[in-house]
């Protein structure tokens, strides 16, 4: 398989894409043809079908879709001229060819995050810990999710990445500063984005879904905390309740999506694991493409010029 980022003027092929857009348009002369923008874990590609004849098959948005086309050069970007096409059968591609995957083994990744569990010794967090990721049907879920639709983490696995990578800081901080309540940090660190699991649709879509455009992933990883809570006998109703502050809290200001601000220590410190790590992966991936000493121009999250340093 050649990716989109390897293409080049001139090129034949004959491969499979996953395309992510159809449009039906019409040209200038009154003539019918479809426009496309067909994707791979490198980028996306505009595809055009002008001769709508047998030998394209039906295929709708979101399916993957193999192609015979030459790649030409259109208003100084690449173009895919897509001649025969038909739908890709199961066994033909694999999804991590088309999709950004983290670059981490997740199962290397959960056993990690288990350790963690195992850490805590409080019964009740202990417990609820258990209720969600001793559950083979969720983790399988959690563990393929993206951690957002963009921004940071948007990639098969992103969720798991994030949610450790906050996990361990948290650890860190609480040896550097024993007053925090480890257990109850570290079990508001591990369900801090739990919400995303149904804010988010599975790929390929990896879109909000009705109730994460309407309630948030911060609500709803609230609610589902606290419908496991419910089963939980004899739960220590302040711990529950300052475990869903933390949760409620770890966007840290109101005009970044917090209902509230933090208020106790493990709600500030998750508050500061969460926006590190989200920003130094906004940064991983802005200059992952850049050279050394490059500045790659102003970035809107990070509300700066940014450039990529030189190692020694």
């Amino acid at each position: 398989m050649k990716y989109i980022q390897e293409l080049r003027e001139g090129e034949r092929l004959s491969q499979i894409f996953f395309c992510k857009n159809k449009t039906i348009a019409t040209t200038k002369a009154g003539k019918t043809y479809y426009s496309l923008t067909l994707q791979d874990k490198t980028g996306v590609l505009d595809g055009k079908v002008w001769e709508l004849s047998g030998a394209i098959e039906h295929f709708e948005n979101l399916d993957f879709i193999k192609i015979d086309g030459d790649v030409t050069l259109f208003n100084g970007s690449l173009q895919l001229n897509c001649r025969r096409i038909r739908k890709a059968k199961e066994g033909e591609y694999d999804q991590k060819d088309y999709f950004p995957v983290s670059e981490k083994d997740p199962a290397v990744m959960f056993k990690e995050l288990d350790g963690f569990i195992q850490k805590v010794k409080e019964p009740h967090l202990h417990e609820l810990l258990l209720s969600f990721f001793g559950d083979k049907e969720f983790v399988k879920n959690f563990c393929q999710h993206s951690a957002a639709k963009s921004v940071h983490h948007g990639f098969i696995g992103g969720l798991l990445e994030h949610t450790l990578s906050v996990t361990k800081i948290c650890d860190f901080f609480c040896t550097l500063y024993p007053m925090i309540n480890r257990d109850l940090l570290l079990t508001a660190a591990m369900f801090h984005d739990i919400g995303k699991v149904n804010e988010l649709s599975d790929f390929p879509e990896n879109d909000y879904t009705d109730d994460g455009q309407l309630l948030g992933h911060i609500v709803m990883g609230v609610e589902m905390i606290g419908s496991h809570i419910r089963e939980i006998p004899g739960f220590p109703p302040v711990l529950a309740s300052e475990l869903k502050h933390c949760i409620l809290a770890h966007h840290g200001e109101f005009e970044y999506g917090s209902p509230k601000k933090p208020a106790i220590i493990e709600a500030a410190a998750l508050n500061f694991a969460d926006n590190a790590d989200a920003k130094l992966e906004i940064m991983k991936e802005q200059l992952a493409s850049a050279t050394p000493g490059e500045w790659i121009g102003f970035n809107r999250l990070m509300d700066s010029n940014i450039k990529k340093t030189v190692l020694q």
